[in-house]
C-alpha cells in the first residue's frame, strides 16, 4: 500500500480551491479556513463541560457493526460532561458519533459559519464527532456522497483517504459505505488486495480542515482525547442520487437483512468482499 500526504494550503483562495481542489475532487488541508470562527477558542473542553454536560449524549463503541438489534445503533448513554471527562482522561473506545450538537444548544451555532470558499452548503446537519485515544471510525465514504470540511479542536487526528478507484482493494462489504480493514495496520495475509491500494494522509490539528471530497473513502483515529465538526456541501445531481440510493440499500436491505439473518448477513457480507478483491486481483496480475 502507498499512502501520499495530502497537501496543506494556508491563504487559498476562493478561485484556487474551486479550480485545483473541488472540481477534480483532490483533497486538502486548510490551515486557516476557521481561523475567524468564535468555536476556535471558545470551544474548550472545559467551556463544554460548564455549558452542556448536563446533556445526555449517545455513544458508539468496538461493537458497532456487531450483527444483532445494535446493529450500528447508539445503545449507551452518558451525560456529556462526564464523557469529555472521560475522553480527556486516557484512551477509550467509545465515541460520539454523528451528533448534532445544534439540536440541543442551538446558540453554538453563532460559533461557526460557512466559509466563503465555495457554495452549496447542506445547513441542516452540522455533525460533531468526540472521541477518546485510540478511537476509530472505520473505513468509509459518507453515505450522502456529500463534500466534507472536516476540522478538529485542540488536538490530533490521523486520516486516511482513498478515491473511487481504489474500490476494488478495498474489501467494500456489499450494500453498505463501509470496509473493515485497517489501512494503517494492513493484515495483507487476509486482505492481500490492500497491497495495491493507494491513498493519502494527513495528521489533522486544532483548528486545521481537511476537505473530503464527495465519495473518498476516510479511516480516522483519534491520536488525543478531541473533538471535531463537520460541514458539508452538495455535489453533483448524480451523486446527490447516488446518496439516496446507498441511504435507501442500508436502511432497506442491509439492516433488513440483519435482522433476518444476523450474523450470516455479516459473513456473506465478507465472503463477496473479498471475492470480489481476488477478482480484482486477478485482472492486475
Amino acid at each position: 500500500m502507498k499512502l501520499m500526504p495530502i497537501e496543506r494550503r494556508t491563504g487559498l483562495t476562493r478561485e484556487e480551491f474551486i479550480e485545483n481542489y473541488l472540481k477534480p475532487k483532490r483533497p486538502v488541508v486548510f490551515t486557516d479556513l476557521t481561523k475567524d470562527w468564535p468555536a476556535i477558542q471558545k470551544w474548550s473542553f472545559a467551556y463544554l463541560k460548564e455549558k452542556y454536560g448536563h446533556l445526555d449524549v449517545p455513544l458508539v463503541g468496538p461493537d458497532y457493526h456487531k450483527p444483532g438489534p445494535n446493529y450500528m445503533k447508539s445503545h449507551i448513554t452518558m451525560k456529556f460532561g462526564d464523557y469529555l471527562d472521560l475522553i480527556q482522561k486516557g484512551p477509550t473506545e467509545y465515541r460520539i458519533f454523528l451528533w448534532n450538537i445544534f439540536d440541543h444548544a442551538r446558540e453554538l451555532i453563532h460559533d461557526v459559519s460557512n466559509p466563503a470558499i465555495c457554495d452549496g452548503w447542506i445547513d441542516k446537519y452540522p455533525f460533531m464527532f468526540f472521541g477518546g485515544a485510540g478511537a476509530v471510525t472505520n473505513l468509509h465514504y459518507d453515505i450522502d456522497c456529500s463534500n466534507v470540511f472536516h476540522t478538529h479542536f485542540w488536538t490530533r487526528k490521523h486520516i486516511v483517504l482513498f478515491n473511487q478507484q481504489q474500490n476494488p482493494f478495498l474489501y467494500q462489504h456489499p450494500f453498505t459505505v463501509q470496509s473493515h480493514v485497517n489501512p494503517l495496520q494492513p493484515d495483507y495475509d487476509r486482505f492481500p488486495a490492500l497491497r495495491q491500494a493507494e491513498g493519502y494522509e494527513t495528521i489533522l490539528y486544532h483548528g486545521e480542515t481537511l476537505f473530503i471530497p464527495a465519495l473518498w473513502w476516510h479511516y480516522i483515529v483519534y491520536m488525543d482525547g478531541g473533538f471535531s465538526i463537520s460541514l458539508r456541501t452538495r455535489d453533483s445531481v448524480f451523486t446527490q442520487a447516488r446518496g439516496v440510493w446507498n441511504i435507501t440499500r442500508h436502511f432497506v436491505v442491509d439492516k433488513g437483512m440483519n435482522a433476518v439473518m444476523g450474523s450470516r448477513w455479516k459473513s456473506w457480507k465478507e465472503k463477496q468482499a473479498e471475492k470480489r478483491a481476488r477478482e480484482a486481483l486477478a485482472e492486475v496480475a
